[in-house]
């Protein structure tokens, strides 16, 4: 890992503006509607960074890169954002991308604030350059089946593809269901058909199915063939990974859409600040925000506190997220050393089990909300 010294190139030449990187699936097969709520919440903090002063008196400039879902773009972006001049990097959606993305930054001594990213093993090592304002995967999915057993289901099935995220997931709810009498059944869905897996479904005896598969396709089809298929009518569809949250899922889905739990990661109720953010994403958006808008606004609010006490100086930034203390969206942000993940974490944000209501599929009931307290995590049904 190379920790170089304090450097001027944290700035631009003539010195008239502080720069953050800011990586973010914009085209496919990044997952778009993501990207642009990501971006939404970026550029609003930003843009009020700069309406309060900005940083000593210098606007803060966002320089943003396309991933496109491909970690190679995102790590030849951070290499190009570290010659730019950026204080630190920001940003990133897809777990495997913000993986490749962290690599270089630590690589080259650059901060990374990822935004939204989950896979535990965001590092092979343990870093001081990049930080996360995301839960860890093993939180989140932990939590889906806490949900998963509240509800009554032992005998669970996952659609899947190859991915270190996918089966990232599927070893974290098996190890957390099997000492608690729950079963997961994998099914390969390169090699079956939505029908096909349908057929294994009913052979198993499933309760429910988790997508674990990329959106639209094939989701969008498994999800209309197990609606149609009558032998099936009692089965819960999940999609822990959050694919429901976007308007694309119930603008594909119609009626197929509702009553899909997910993960999101928002409070039961917004903070004054929060509700300020949401409105003003609402108008940017033209659309409500998700949880991933909020992340973005929060990843800026941190930085800038930052560049605020320590100015675009790189390794200073890197030496003091252990020193954070910022109110974000959805609580005060701080961040720790947490066991068996080697990047500074916000352990944790709030996070809930949701999915869109039947009655109306632009709302959303909350089913189970984990939160902290002054010790282990609680657990509420809804």
């Amino acid at each position: 890992m190379y920790a170089p010294p304090s450097s001027p190139d944290a700035e631009r030449a003539d010195g008239s503006t502080v720069r953050i990187g800011a990586l973010v699936p914009l085209t496919r097969p990044g997952w778009v509607e993501a990207g642009r709520h990501l971006l939404a919440g970026l550029e609003l903090a930003v843009g009020e960074v700069n309406d309060a002063g900005g940083i000593a008196g210098r606007p803060l400039e966002l320089v943003v890169r396309d991933t496109a879902a491909d970690p190679q773009r995102a790590a030849a972006a951070v290499a190009e954002l570290a010659h730019l001049g950026v204080a630190a990097v920001a940003g990133e959606y897809h777990s495997v991308v913000a993986r490749a993305a962290a690599a270089k930054a630590d690589a080259l001594g650059l901060p990374f604030l990822c935004s939204s990213a989950v896979l535990d093993a965001l590092t092979e090592e343990p870093t001081d350059w990049v930080a996360r304002l995301a839960p860890a995967q093993s939180h989140g999915w932990r939590s889906y089946a806490d949900f998963l057993l509240g509800a009554g289901h032992r005998r669970i099935a996952v659609a899947t593809e190859p991915s270190v995220y996918w089966a990232s997931g599927t070893r974290i709810l098996r190890d957390y269901l099997a000492p608690r009498g729950g079963t997961v059944v994998e099914l390969d869905v390169r090699t079956l058909a939505p029908t096909a897996v349908c057929d294994e479904l009913v052979n198993n005896r499933a309760t429910a199915l988790l997508l674990l598969t990329g959106f639209p396709e094939p989701a969008v089809s498994i999800v209309t063939s197990v609606r149609r298929d009558q032998r099936l009518a009692e089965l819960m569809i999940g999609a822990p990974a959050g694919q429901p949250e976007f308007a694309e899922w119930a603008a594909l889905l119609g009626d197929d859409s509702v009553a899909i739990p997910f993960l999101r990661y928002l409070p039961q109720r917004l903070s004054p600040l929060g509700v300020r953010v949401e409105a003003a994403l609402r108008a940017r958006l033209a659309q409500a925000p998700s949880f991933v808008a909020f992340e973005g606004y929060d990843t800026v609010a941190v930085l800038a506190d930052m560049l605020r006490s320590h100015g675009p100086d790189r390794a200073r930034i890197a030496q003091s997220w252990s020193r954070v203390a910022v109110e974000g969206t959805r609580g005060q942000i701080r961040f720790s050393r947490v066991p068996g993940i080697g990047v500074w974490q916000w352990a944790w944000p709030p996070t809930q089990v949701v999915d869109r209501d039947p009655a109306g599929p632009d709302r959303f009931r909350v089913l189970h909300t984990t939160w902290e307290g002054t010790g282990a995590a609680t657990t509420q049904i809804w």
